[in-house]
């Protein structure tokens, strides 16, 4: 007998009463309540989907525009929808084993400074100035490959070249066919647009570019296409979704840690993803006690809205395990090992600070304890060096579980001791850890792009040239602040975090360097040399320590488009962006 496939969420109810005893109730009446009805759905909740595609359009007449804008706003997904929906579907999955019993399709929008000034006249009013700049402009003090005029090389989409992009519709669905159908839906009414009396109209805009991403087929779903788990460590936010003490939006599942959602996610205040509610104190002592002001866009309709950082990354998926397989020859050790001490985690998830020498798929698989660790204090080795299967607290203050170059260590350093601790005292690992928290990211990313055969221990080049790799999203309330602070200061930055690093050099260095995955050097113009250099700590397959200084002579992770946008409230769409 043919099971029923329920095809769309259901009303936003289900909210109410969600969580169940395997959460830790917490009471939070000092929280905000989110209004969710207002969010635009994939800031807070995360559509999650297999497939997404996204539209950028050109607004060529922005009167025009609004009439046609104003018949899309229904079609746009609140957060109480995708998170109602997000909970269901994981209630169903539970309960049935299986997923496909629910299925969804979400369509969000997001506008560039130069498309909002085309249907305001207060967009300058905006306080961002890496937004108003835009990405294309901002592309040099990044490390982005640029020419002699700074302006970036490569890109595809992001820059007027190539049309502008005044608008970005990020459409989302658990199937494909949905997928396209609602792509369909949207290009048609551009196309041929009429009004509610069936008279044909312009609708003001022109499609500049459009490209599908999907989560990768089996064995590597989840994963990106290097073949990392991706998407782990997400903040926690505080904040109510009803007026139920009960309804938090991160539910508590620490026993141990009232400030934590998951076992090792930190708790911050809703203002740093979403404009109109406190965001986290800088100047704070301890991150318990890190509530801040309300947070505010410069202007009193951009309540309720976000921006969105969009980075087209393409991956050459080839030389980067050409170089895992190289290196680890050069090691005496296996390719994945080189990769996981790169990365700061194995390909299941599982963190080297916790499994420092072997994966462990069954606690890459547990999400309620692959980001339960911190790096600041140490585990004593056992034997000679490493010992696997830490128990938490898991610690690395060392870095030689998880080198202080690793991806997951340079993007969030967690306890780590940063320039933000404002030097040696009792009081620099609390304030360290305070102001990381006032730089993280609400990523949203999926790849794009066919599977490579290619992998560490069989490296395999493309017989021709194919496009793959990460089309990265990000929601953040100042990007000066967040993505870019995170690129310049922490994933470009040699140097950083040499707080951290002091007093456990390696021969007299410090075993610092850059992010090895997505950072880039500041040699960015044309002809440029591209080396980057990074230490990594691990033991060989006859359990010998070896700590070795790595250098790549190019990049794999190469920017090939991207823009900064504002997500705007669907409040702000009704009375402000179709008036």
């Amino acid at each position: 007998m043919t099971q029923q496939i329920i095809r769309e969420a259901p009303a936003p109810d289900p909210l109410e009463g969600q969580q169940t005893n395997e959460f830790f109730y917490v009471p939070a009446p000092n929280e905000p309540i989110l209004n969710v009805n207002n969010i635009q759905g994939n800031i807070l909740g995360g559509f999650n989907k297999d497939y997404q595609a996204l539209l950028f359009l050109e607004i060529e007449n922005p009167n025009a525009f609004k009439h046609w804008l104003e018949s899309q706003i229904d079609f746009i997904a609140t957060a109480s929808e995708v998170i109602a929906f997000n909970r269901l579907f994981k209630s169903a999955r539970k309960r049935r084993g299986r997923e496909g019993a629910v299925k969804a399709t979400w369509v969000n929008i997001a506008f560039s400074f130069e498309g909002l000034k085309k249907l305001t006249n207060d967009a300058d009013s905006f306080t961002d100035e890496s937004f108003k700049a835009g990405l294309a402009a901002r592309a040099a003090d990044l490390n982005d490959p640029v020419d002699k005029d700074g302006k970036p090389i490569g890109w595809i989409v992001g820059v007027p070249d190539n049309g502008k992009t005044d608008v970005v519709f990020i459409i989302a669905s658990d199937d494909r066919a949905d997928l396209l159908a609602e792509v369909s839906r949207i290009l048609e009414s551009i196309v041929v647009f009429t009004d509610d009396e069936g008279k044909s109209k312009s609708s003001g805009a022109r499609i500049t570019f459009l490209e599908e991403g999907a989560n990768l087929p089996p064995p590597l779903s989840g994963h990106e296409h290097f073949g990392n788990l991706d998407g782990i460590s997400q903040p926690g936010i505080r904040g109510r979704v009803a007026d139920n003490p009960k309804e938090l939006l991160t539910p508590r599942q620490n026993p141990e840690n009232k400030n934590q959602g998951k076992p090792g996610q930190d708790l911050l205040w809703p203002g740093e993803f979403v404009f109109g509610y406190e965001g986290q104190n800088n100047d704070a002592k301890t991150l318990e006690d890190s509530k801040g002001q309300v947070v505010s866009a410069g202007l009193h309709w951009a309540n309720d809205g976000s921006y969105l950082v969009f980075r087209r990354l393409r991956q050459d998926v080839y030389k980067f395990h050409h170089f895992l397989n190289e290196k680890a020859a050069n090691l005496n050790t296996d390719p994945r090992k080189v990769s996981a001490k790169l990365i700061g985690r194995w390909p299941s998830g599982a963190p080297t600070v916790r499994t420092p020498e072997k994966d462990a798929p069954q606690l890459g698989d547990d999400d309620n304890a692959n980001n339960d660790f911190e790096f600041n204090g140490d585990d004593p080795p056992k034997d000679n060096f490493f010992k696997n299967d830490v128990v938490p607290p898991s610690d690395d203050a060392t870095g030689l579980r998880c080198p202080f170059i690793a991806h997951t260590r340079k993007t969030y350093p967690r306890n780590d001791k940063t320039p933000g601790g404002g030097g040696p005292g009792p009081e620099e690992i609390d304030r360290s850890e305070v102001t990381t928290q006032t730089h993280r990211l609400l990523r949203r990313g999926i790849p794009y792009g066919p599977v490579s055969a290619s992998t560490p221990n069989n490296p395999l080049k493309d017989e021709k040239f194919v496009d793959r790799g990460l089309h990265f999203l990000a929601y953040q309330t100042s990007i000066v602040d967040q993505f870019e602070f995170v690129t310049k200061f922490w994933v470009n930055n040699p140097e950083f975090s040499k707080e951290a690093a002091t007093g456990h050099e390696f021969e007299g260095k410090l075993t610092l360097g850059h992010d090895p995955i997505i950072g880039q050097s500041a040699n960015n113009k044309p002809n440029g040399d591209r080396t980057r250099k990074f230490f990594i700590h691990l033991e060989d397959d006859q359990g010998k320590p070896q700590t070795q200084e790595l250098t790549a002579p190019e990049d794999w992770v190469i920017p090939t488009g991207g823009g900064y946008f504002f997500a705007p409230s669907i409040s702000a769409l009704k009375e402000v962006l179709t008036k």
